[in-house]
């Protein structure tokens, strides 16, 4: 498979990660709600913010002339919820029973999912080649 095919076929997966990912935020809001640190105001309300900036962000990255200003608001979306992560890592998940371990493990995929949209969405092709 040739490159652009392949940046292609994940900036779709990451796509439709990123939608489905924002539905379940409008489908079950109590699993997000109750990740969101105490200290933050409104939690509702940030669950639904966030939920609708990973739908918009997910379509966004799919239609060439939003894709540039889509990835950088999922770039800055995935900055700004990982405090929430680590909260998660050093508190526990007190509505589920996961080892504290996986809620560590999880915080690397924040720089995964970072790499991810960069590549397909914003890295430059090199001279020569085709986005």
């Amino acid at each position: 498979m040739n490159r652009p095919l392949l940046k292609l076929l994940f900036r779709l997966l990451l796509g439709l990660f990123f939608v489905v990912a924002g539905v379940n935020h409008f489908l079950n809001p109590q699993v997000y709600v109750g990740m969101i640190p105490p200290y933050l105001p409104y939690p509702e309300m940030l669950n639904w913010v966030s939920g609708a900036a990973e739908v918009a962000g997910g379509v966004g990255i799919l239609i060439p002339r939003l894709r540039w200003l889509a990835a950088w608001g999922l770039v800055a979306l995935l900055i700004a919820i990982f405090p929430a992560n680590v909260h998660l890592a050093l508190n526990g998940w007190a509505a589920h029973d996961i080892p504290r371990w996986v809620l560590w493990a999880r915080l690397p995929l924040q720089a995964v999912f970072i790499a991810w949209v960069y590549w397909t969405c914003l890295a430059k092709p090199a001279p020569g080649k085709l986005r």
